[in-house]
């Protein structure tokens, strides 16, 4: 139907805006019209390309721009089915109540109710799109679910979608998880996330993950705890078939849980590798956890886990501000389920304190709070400070050249998974940003955590460089390409940005947090006298 833009543009101007007239004018058969002329040429250009894609050592800005267009073109369609599959939803609800309004001779008395006929067009569309788009009939509900959230409450990630500044996975992900929240609150957390959008340009989906539960907690800070309740109900385990031979296991547990698992399987690995095991880590993880889950003789023995758990004074004070702690290894957790799981080991924590105190002061002393029949977990509490302005986790400095162990295991903290643009891999090294061999310093400045992949990014990239004003920006770095595509990346903010501060300021220039971390040892064994 559009061979061309000057057929349907003719007046002066952008002949794109022209196009986009001309189907605004035709309406829906227009739209499918031009959608079947433009999938014609990309699939004749995919099927016989001819020399198109021939290699050519001048080519590669030009592949580059292409493959940039062909991202952009994805992430419009899936904004453009989103509003599509939502109005086939919502027309073939309106031909349900006619036809009801038909049978019924319009006496409303009779027809069915609106909640019925809606889900039965909800039904009837998923089955219809199912069958389209050779989806199973479940997965095409629960996109269908997601796409009605985003076209009627989530105007900002639509257009960030529409517009290819995040990815059709990163905007259902938002959508998803969004689910519980009415609608105004979904619209007051998609409009905080939609501000965020040019600090999360080169983040991962673990870390989109937690801006989404940050604005969450912002729209429905007193929701925390029914959200988790409600989740935690869905706990469960599910074996799948996998390629060639292989089941993929998959437990669905609380958070903390989740951590100390990934920290015990990761440990065990790590010590089998020192003993000269030339298995890779996630091998050695994978048969670590076989053999302790059918007892086999390799199994894990019980040890010590020490999980870093950062979390405000406000937020265990009073979780309904809205604050989320951050675990390590793991990322956001509601607050409120933090303070269950540290009531004790925080209240045997400050027992121990308190009996140090008496001692010092000559006095008899109190019970041991902690001992061999104390409990399992133990907390050591230890302070940390923020950037006043972007919630970040700012310390100190060191001349070594390897970063010392305390400052990488803050280094962990802040970064929480690797920092390369969209990685989601757990932290493995400790990467100079300017490398050691060029003059940079080991600092928390010039450190962040990697992959061991994405460590070896001078291999891979042109450049990796901290950019912007420590001062105001936080810990920003720019990976650049070799073909120029530039994205920047930054820690997870522990609280909101600009948010005001908490009870117990520690100065002009940083707010006062706490750093909460929880030691689990063996029932069978004594834990330390002292907590470290």
């Amino acid at each position: 139907m559009f061979d061309s833009a000057q057929e349907i543009g003719s007046a002066p101007g952008d002949p794109h805006q022209a196009l986009v007239d001309a189907v605004h004018s035709g309406g829906i058969s227009a739209l499918a019209a031009a959608l079947g002329d433009q999938g014609f040429v990309l699939r004749e250009l995919a099927l016989r390309p001819q020399g198109l894609f021939t290699p050519g050592d001048k080519l590669g800005t030009a592949y580059t721009n292409v493959v940039g267009m062909i991202h952009e073109l994805r992430s419009a369609m899936d904004a453009l089915e989103a509003r599509a599959v939502v109005a086939l939803a919502e027309s073939l609800t309106l031909q349900k109540q006619a036809e009801a309004r038909a049978r019924t001779a319009q006496e409303a008395d009779q027809a069915p109710p609106t909640k019925a006929l809606l889900r039965e067009a909800s039904s009837e569309a998923a089955r219809e799109v199912s069958m389209k788009i050779k989806k199973s009939p479940a997965s095409a509900a629960h996109s269908l679910a997601s796409q009605r959230r985003l076209v009627a409450d989530m105007p900002e990630m639509l257009t960030a979608l529409a517009s290819a500044k995040v990815t059709s996975t990163v905007a259902h992900n938002a959508s998803r998880s969004f689910a519980p929240l009415s609608p105004t609150q979904r619209a007051e957390a998609d409009r905080l996330l939609g501000g965020r959008l040019a600090d999360l340009d080169g983040a991962g989906s673990e870390t989109w993950n937690d801006a989404a539960a940050a604005a969450i907690a912002a729209a429905d800070p007193q929701g925390q705890e029914r959200r988790h309740l409600r989740a935690k109900q869905e706990r469960h385990v599910t074996v799948r078939r996998a390629e060639h031979g292989m089941a993929t296991v998959t437990a669905h547990v609380p958070a903390l849980d989740g951590a100390k698992i990934r920290k015990r399987l990761s440990i065990e690995a790590e010590r089998q590798r020192a003993a000269g095991d030339r298995r890779g880590h996630q091998a050695i993880q994978a048969d670590s956890f076989v053999d302790t889950l059918l007892g086999q003789e390799d199994a894990m023995v019980p040890v010590t886990l020490d999980i870093g758990i950062m979390i405000t004074e406000r937020a265990l004070l009073n979780p309904g501000t809205g604050d989320l702690a951050q675990i390590e290894g793991y990322g956001t957790a509601p607050a409120e389920v933090l303070r269950e799981e540290l009531r004790g080991p925080l209240g045997a924590a400050l027992a121990q304190q308190t009996e140090e105190t008496e001692e010092t002061e000559g006095t008899e002393g109190t019970d041991e709070a902690i001992g061999p029949d104390g409990p399992a977990q133990r907390a050591a509490i230890r302070r940390l400070y923020l950037h006043p302005r972007v919630g970040e986790l700012v310390a100190v400095e060191s001349r070594a050249r390897a970063f010392p162990a305390a400052l990488a295991t803050f280094i962990r903290w802040r970064d929480l998974v690797c920092r390369a643009p969209y990685c989601n891999a757990p932290i493995r090294q400790t990467d100079h940003i300017d490398p050691h061999a060029a003059g940079g310093h080991t600092c928390l400045d010039n450190g962040q955590g990697l992959c061991a992949s994405c460590n070896d990014k001078e291999q891979q990239v042109r450049s990796v460089q901290r950019v912007g004003d420590p001062a105001t920006d936080g810990h920003v770095v720019e990976w650049t390409s070799r073909a120029g595509t530039r994205r920047t990346t930054r820690p997870r903010a522990l609280v909101a940005p600009d948010s005001p501060p908490g009870p117990e300021p520690a100065g002009p220039t940083h707010r006062r947090r706490s750093a909460r971390r929880t030691r689990r040892r063996p029932p069978s064994s004594r834990a330390p006298d002292t907590p470290v």
